[in-house]
């Protein structure tokens, strides 16, 4: 039987209607019952809030998304969150408010190492999940089988590998650290130092310096004058910036043929964008990156979606670094709450620490220690950047994947020639 066209039309309208109403009234259904609370500390200020806004604009993309598909467990998901300012000083307390005055339902970690750190005896003293949100090594020494850390290296000394591979290739022999004086960049120089001699490396200079530190030109002369083939700085947004502009206008030495490391800001749009050509030659570790190997499914989409957001919120308007982690956070707790259709953190435990999740970042597959099983920290070369332009780190061919093989986009170049 034919149907005349105005007819067809009708039904497709009814149909279309029909779902409309079962979609408005499940999300209905969904506002009706209690929400699903959880929370968090991430930096709105402090130095850590260049990252943190964006991480928190990321977990709120989550959120609507969760909750316009329903919500979990037929509730709306609603974010618990307080600034903790970039102080580590300050996150004990929010934590043990969010337990017992606010009495969330699930727990994310502050953005960061030091700020995590303090945190982590009161998650195990209480039992509790937690998700941990680029913290470095908090868990070694405290073992709590609960948490499970989203980024995407297991170590300090998984991390330090590919760099030091990078020094192998191009025949270093000597080099030089530069590190700040607080535990995540202690951590991370630690897990050079301690693969120095099975890459045939001897350090002739070792620097700490304290926090807050915003002049480096003595330290720049005194590492110039120690002739190093391959300096590693870790370091955090401020120091970062003042350390390259300290390379830049006295010069590092034409020995130096690798610099960098793990310099974190490097990775922020806005700072990118401040430094300019000053980065180029630079070799950082990064999280993510436009190019080809780093092409996940789902990740370009939550990106342009993002993005379009981090304009409206005045946020980094990449967020390449933390974002699409924060996101897929969601995603770990979301298919852990479904699967499981609990709540209870050693049901959701054990769930996380047995199966694989698929996020927007790759298959992610947890380890005894609450890190990666697979670690995928990748070292990016700046490349032919120009100043004041923002756009150009959109695109690939600026942030050329070095190390590790696996998602190796170009071979590096010594530090002098790449500058040039």
């Amino acid at each position: 039987m034919k149907f005349p066209c105005r007819a067809v039309l009708r039904i497709i309208g009814a149909i279309a209607a029909a779902l409309s109403v079962c979609a408005v009234l499940t999300s209905a259904h969904a506002q009706s019952k209690p929400p699903i609370r959880i929370g968090l500390s991430i930096a709105q200020t402090g130095p850590l809030s260049s990252a943190g806004k964006s991480g928190l604009v990321a977990l709120e993309i989550w959120r609507d998304d969760v909750n316009a598909g329903g919500g979990l467990l037929g509730r709306p998901v609603e974010l618990v969150v307080y600034d903790d300012q970039s102080n580590p000083s300050m996150t004990p307390g929010i934590y043990t408010k969010l337990l017992d005055v606010d009495k969330v339902d699930l727990l994310v970690a502050p953005y960061a190492t030091n700020p995590t750190a303090p945190i982590m005896p009161l998650m195990k003293q209480r039992d509790r999940l937690l998700i941990g949100n680029f913290a470095l090594d908090v868990n070694t020494r405290i073992r709590h089988d609960k948490y499970f850390n989203n980024q995407p290296w297991a170590s300090a000394r998984d991390s330090a590998d590919p760099y030091l591979g990078l020094c192998r290739k191009l025949g270093a022999k000597t080099i030089a650290i530069l590190a700040a004086d607080a535990e995540f960049a202690q951590n991370l120089a630690g897990g050079i130092r301690a693969g120095l001699k099975d890459y045939g490396l001897q350090p002739v200079y070792d620097q700490n310096y304290p926090p807050n530190t915003v002049e480096f030109s003595s330290m720049i002369r005194a590492i110039r004058a120690k002739k190093p083939d391959a300096v590693f700085v870790a370091s955090y947004p401020s120091d970062s910036s003042a350390i390259i502009r300290s390379v830049n206008e006295i010069g590092i030495g034409d020995d130096v043929m690798l610099f960098g490391g793990g310099m974190v800001g490097l990775q922020y749009a806005s700072i990118m964008e401040s430094l300019g050509s000053g980065l180029n030659g630079v070799v950082n570790y990064h999280t993510w990156a436009p190019e080809k190997t780093m092409d996940f499914p789902g990740i370009r989409d939550f990106l342009t979606r993002y993005q379009a957001r981090a304009k409206q919120a005045n946020v980094d308007p990449l967020g390449f670094y933390l974002p699409p982690f924060d996101y897929a956070i969601g995603q770990i707790l979301a298919q852990a709450v479904t699967e499981t259709g609990s709540l209870d953190h050693k049901v959701l435990a054990k769930y996380i620490r047995e199966h694989e999740t698929k996020s927007i970042v790759g298959s992610i597959r947890y380890g005894p220690t609450g890190e990666w099983a697979n670690p995928r920290i990748v070292y990016v070369q700046f490349r032919g950047i120009a100043d004041k332009n923002l756009d150009q780190f959109r695109s690939a061919g600026k942030q050329v994947i070095v190390a590790p093989d696996a998602f190796k986009t170009g071979e590096v170049i010594p530090f002098s020639q790449a500058r040039n």
